[in-house]
Formats: C-alpha cells, sequence, structure tokens
C-alpha cells in the first residue's frame, strides 16, 4: 500500500509491503515491533536500530503521529493514497485551519517553556519540552499562529494528554 508522509514540510511517498518498504523509490527492510510495557517501539529499518516513541494525535485528520527518536520528537502526517487523490479531485484542505492546543504526548516534567501568551509563533517553532521516560521531547507548533494560552511552568509534571499551549490563527477567519 502506498503512503504519503509528511515530515518538517517534505513529502514522501512510501511504499509497505510486508516486511519491505521503499521509500521515494530505495528499498528498505523494515520491521516494526512494540516494546513491552512501555509506549514504545523498537524499528529496524535498512540495518539500523531505533527506538521510536510514537502517539497519534487525537481527531487529526489527515492522521497525524507524534514521534520521538533520539530526543527529538517530530510531527508527522500520514495520508493513504486514496485519501490523497480524493482530497486532490474535492480541493480538499490537507489539515484543519487553524490553531490548536498542544498536548503532552504521555506523563512527563515541563523542563522548558520557550513562548509566552501573545507571542507570534511559526510552524515548526519550539513552544515547550517535557522530559518523559529520561528523553526531552520539544513540542512545535503545527502552524503559524499567535499563543493564546501558556498552560504550564517550568517544573510542573503533567500527566498525558494535559494541555500545554494554545495557539491560535494569526487573523481570524471570516
Amino acid at each position: 500500500m502506498r503512503y504519503y508522509v509528511t515530515i518538517r514540510g517534505a513529502t514522501y511517498a512510501v511504499d509497505v509491503e510486508g516486511g519491505r518498504v521503499v521509500a521515494d523509490g530505495t528499498p528498505l527492510e523494515a520491521h516494526l515491533a512494540a516494546v513491552p510495557g512501555t509506549p514504545l517501539q523498537h524499528l529496524l529499518l535498512a540495518g539500523d536500530s531505533w527506538t521510536v516513541a510514537a502517539q497519534p494525535r487525537e481527531g487529526a485528520v489527515p492522521f497525524r503521529l507524534a514521534l520521538g527518536v533520539v530526543g527529538e520528537r517530530f510531527e508527522v502526517e500520514v495520508v493513504d493514497e486514496r485519501t490523497r487523490q480524493i482530497q486532490a479531485l474535492t480541493g480538499a484542505p490537507r489539515g484543519s485551519a487553524g490553531g490548536g492546543t498542544i498536548r503532552a504526548p504521555m506523563p512527563g516534567l515541563v523542563v522548558r517553556v520557550e513562548v509566552e501568551a501573545g507571542q507570534r509563533v511559526d510552524a515548526g517553532a519550539g513552544l515547550v519540552v517535557v522530559e518523559a521516560m529520561k528523553m526531552e521531547n520539544e513540542l512545535r507548533a503545527h502552524r503559524a499562529g499567535v499563543v493564546a494560552a501558556v498552560h504550564v511552568a517550568v517544573g510542573q509534571a503533567v500527566d498525558k494528554g494535559a494541555p500545554l499551549v494554545t495557539v491560535e490563527s494569526p487573523e481570524p477567519s471570516g
């Protein structure tokens, strides 16, 4: 099956068939297995071993994941070929407009707050850093906007799903 994966603004065509993955024309052997008792996955990709924390973004259409790899956090969008074709035919936007509330991907400790209410941010700008399972996760803005509220402070413990920062559209829609 073909998927289109967008990471940091770049989109890649990825074909998945069993343990074989072809990413933008490059064949790779891939195996994914859950790490028992944790929210982690073990990924063996082209002979390299990675431990990945993957969390679906609730209510996100198209399907979005927050991935933590080697101490860095990435927002990843995944669209299957059929959905992509429907979007192209209907002119449907790729993602929802406006801002949103960035939530904690898992329980952790807020180690840095990089923004304040009223601050304008670009898509991908760092907002908050949460340490979870000895890994720092920098949570970034999904799109450009204005920080409407910062819901946490440095040193605060947060539960999974806790609101961290709310980013609103830079201009009202109308």
